[in-house]
């Protein structure tokens, strides 16, 4: 069955990994639904629809059902006003934590500072007094105190225990039945000392409450906090696109919105300012700043038609442009996207968190409630042992650090790759990027630069090297072949006049032939040269063009009037830092191969000149695919790197497809892992990447099962049962925080990390 393109839903309400591991299992059951991916950290869902037609009112209802709250994110929506609602979400947590934190110090001093026996605190003989003499009031001035803190945390009660009506618990119905727990037991308590028992006063737990509220809630503005830090990435590139442009209409110049600017309108950016849209130049000559999508630091020289792309900056000279390309279609705007798709996917280490936190917090409610029976039996009924116990144990197991482990990694990752012009196109090439064992380079564009260049210039002593070029660019004017235009570039870059050419004659699979002021002047290959060959040989010319092939040129051989006058060597060639990459690659214990449909000689002269000593030449495009399949059935993870339409197929064969920055939209399309400058250094830098966000992600993973493994057992009281202290809700609740918090600060730490 057909399926449609992914949706995306913003989702409301989600606090832990149980929430999203749940609302993620309620919306795979819809039979309407393919596939549905719930991320915790940038609070989205992703969903493929079965069939031609996307039912999204069907998917937010389920999700209204599930207790949950979605919307469909479209195009249309503001970039500023998703980061608008972010603001105004922490703004509202911080309000909320602010009463709480307001109304907890007074509440817990009250009651914590008369239990202090070593030392003094400000107005204890007073709170003494008051507990002794006035116990019903101090006991209703904790329980007015402890009212607007539980107000600041409603959601707590109205979540929890609605997942807990819908048989699935998550971590505010913990923090619901704990805090609960201590309420109710603290209101019966205090209608005791109503009734005349003042001994009870020292039974409340209001201040228990009223920390573990004031505690959580903090937590939760940091985690908002260290979310938003997260995708800072995201938010600078949004930040990059100017509001405005200045369009030429009639030869006047309109200052506009950007969201006004229509296909093919022309454009007039200043130096100094950012290009609204992507386009193509037409007039004037400039230095553009395209560091913020390529991460390459030098301006890029453009003239008419070049490519100019939204964002970048112009610095030196005006130009005008035609635009091209608008809104969501710009080079930016899919980059942008790209970035959020991969950080709202999931790797597929993320599926051991998501098993774990669907069954953790039943089991958590299961062992509470245990704990509570057995220390009940275990104390001869001590309600207020056992009742500390099975708080404690409801508030330490929050599997927050659990459902943050996974996803604030590779949101971290994602956006430090796409800082460095290093996109990831999901989780899951993010991770397994890492376990690649073999690289496949292709040569052409990846290894080399992708355009013919003459490299060598050899005359006869007849003629000078300039005379020679000039007419062989004359002849090659008129012709199509990439060879022949790199010496009519190289000709005109060294700004020598062409001549006229006459009777111009292309000769298939050979060469060219034209009159140039009544000389006939022939260039091409060997085959050409028939007439000459005689001379070639015994010539001073005559070991030239084996030399030059070994070094992975290709020899072309100019004659005048049928005799030989020279020869011009072109040559792709290799890009500058590709040797180094290659070098970088090894060290990373890499088997690097080369692909190329070149002969085998020149092909081995290239992989000689960049250290490269496993060569696939003279290998047709339909066949590149399989020479990848030949290394998986070796059992070898392979990525592929490649710049072109002919290397689609290959990219999609492998395990990891790479495409270069300056290759074609179809390489682009099949690749899994995107790399925006033409640099192959950017290839160890990704593994690198890549192995950095997973050694993250696993100790993130371990911290969050080491600490719920080690803290539900400490909460249940087993160190009490060795000799040694109860642990206090208040402590579980600021470990609790802790634990998310640690979570957080260990993936903001890669983000000052070099790639």
């Amino acid at each position: 069955m057909a399926k449609t393109a992914p949706q995306t839903f913003n989702i409301v309400g989600m606090h832990c990994a149980s929430c999203s591991s749940r609302l993620e299992k309620t919306l795979n059951e819809l039979s309407c639904v393919s596939t549905a991916s719930v991320n915790l950290a940038t609070e989205k869902a992703t969903v493929t629809f079965l069939g031609s037609k996307p039912d999204t009112q069907g998917i937010i209802a389920a999700v209204n059902k599930a207790g949950f709250k979605a919307e469909l994110v479209t195009e249309k929506a503001s970039l500023d006003e998703v980061w608008e609602q972010k603001k105004k979400e922490i703004k509202a947590l911080k309000l909320k934590t602010l009463v709480a934190m307001i109304f907890t110090i007074p509440l817990f001093y009250m009651t914590m500072a008369p239990m202090v026996t070593f030392m003094s605190f400000p107005l204890t003989p007073w709170l003494k007094q008051i507990m002794h003499d006035h116990a019903l009031r101090f006991a209703l001035t904790q329980l007015f105190l402890t009212i607007p803190i539980a107000i600041a945390g409603y959601k707590f009660y109205t979540v929890g225990f609605m997942a807990i009506v819908r048989k699935s618990p998550n971590m505010d119905s913990l923090i619901a039945i704990g805090t609960s727990a201590a309420l109710i037991y603290s209101g019966y308590t205090t209608w005791q000392i109503a009734q005349g028992h003042h001994h009870l006063v020292m039974n409340l737990y209001y201040e228990t409450a009223g920390v573990i509220f004031a505690l959580i809630l903090l937590g939760k503005m940091l985690e908002g906090i260290s979310k938003g830090k997260t995708g800072e990435a995201i938010k600078k590139l949004m930040g990059l696109a100017p509001k405005t442009a200045i369009i030429i209409k009639d030869s006047a110049e309109t200052e506009i919105p950007i969201s006004e600017v229509q296909v093919d309108d022309m454009v007039l950016v200043r130096p100094g300012t950012k290009i609204p849209v992507d386009g193509i130049v037409t007039e004037g000559n400039t230095a553009i700043d395209e560091s913020m999508l390529t991460g390459e630091s030098m301006p890029v020289d453009k003239k008419p038609g070049d490519p100019v792309y939204a964002a970048t900056i112009n610095t030196t000279g005006a130009i005008r442009f035609k635009a091209e390309k608008i809104g969501a279609d710009t080079a930016l705007a899919q980059i942008v996207k790209l970035v959020e798709d991969a950080q709202g996917s999931k790797a597929p280490i993320a599926a051991l968190g998501d098993k774990v936190s669907a069954i953790f917090v039943p089991i958590v409610c299961a062992i509470a409630l245990l704990a509570l029976a057995a220390w009940l039996i275990g104390t001869g009924g001590d309600v207020e042992f056992s009742l500390r116990i099975f708080i404690t144990i409801l508030v330490i197991a929050c599997p927050c650090a659990l459902g943050l482990a996974t996803p604030t990694a590779i949101m971290v990752g994602t956006g430090k790759g796409a800082e460095n012009g290093i996109l990831f196109k999901g989780g899951e090439a993010l991770e397994t990027t890492h376990k690649v064992g073999a690289i496949i380079l292709d040569k052409t564009g990846t290894i080399t630069e992708g355009k013919p260049t003459v490299t060598d210039i050899l005359t006869t002593s007849v003629n000078d090297e300039d005379k020679i070029l000039q007419l062989a660019a004359s002849a090659e004017l008129e012709s199509e072949h990439p060879l022949g235009q790199a010496i009519v570039n190289y000709a005109k870059e060294k700004g020598i006049t062409l001549l006229k050419a006459e009777n111009f004659k292309s000769i298939t699979g050979k060469g060219v032939e034209a009159t140039i002021d009544g000389k006939v002047v022939s260039i091409g290959n060997k085959k050409l040269m028939d007439t000459v060959m005689q001379e070639l040989s015994s010539g001073l010319l005559s070991d030239e063009p084996d030399k030059l092939a070994s070094e992975g040129k290709t020899p072309m051989f100019i004659s005048i009037d049928g005799e030989l006058a020279g020869i011009i060597a072109v040559s792709d060639v290799v890009k500058t830092t590709s040797k180094a990459a290659i070098e970088t690659l090894k060290n990373l214990n890499l088997d690097v191969y080369m692909i190329t449909g070149d002969n085998r000689r020149t092909a081995d002269a290239i992989a000689k000149e960049v250290g490269i000593t496993n060569v696939l030449s003279e290998v047709l495009p339909k066949d590149k695919a399989s020479k990848v399949k030949d290394l998986q059935a070796e059992g070898k993870l392979v990525a592929m790197v490649g710049d072109g339409i002919n290397d689609a197929p290959a990219l999609v064969q492998s395990d990891v497809g790479i495409a270069i920055g300056s290759g074609t939209d179809v390489a682009m399309e099949s690749a899994d892992l995107v790399l925006m400058r033409s640099d192959l250094k950017d290839v160890p830098k990704a593994i690198n990447l890549s192995r950095q966000t997973l050694r993250i992600i696993k100790q993130n993973l371990f911290w969050a099962f080491g600490y719920n493994t080690l803290g539900i057992p400490i909460a249940a009281g087993a160190l009490y049962l060795l000799g040694g202290p109860l642990m206090n809700p208040m402590l579980a609740a600021l470990a609790m925080v802790f634990s998310s918090i640690s979570v957080l600060t260990n993936a903001l730490r890669f983000k000052g990390k070099k790639v």
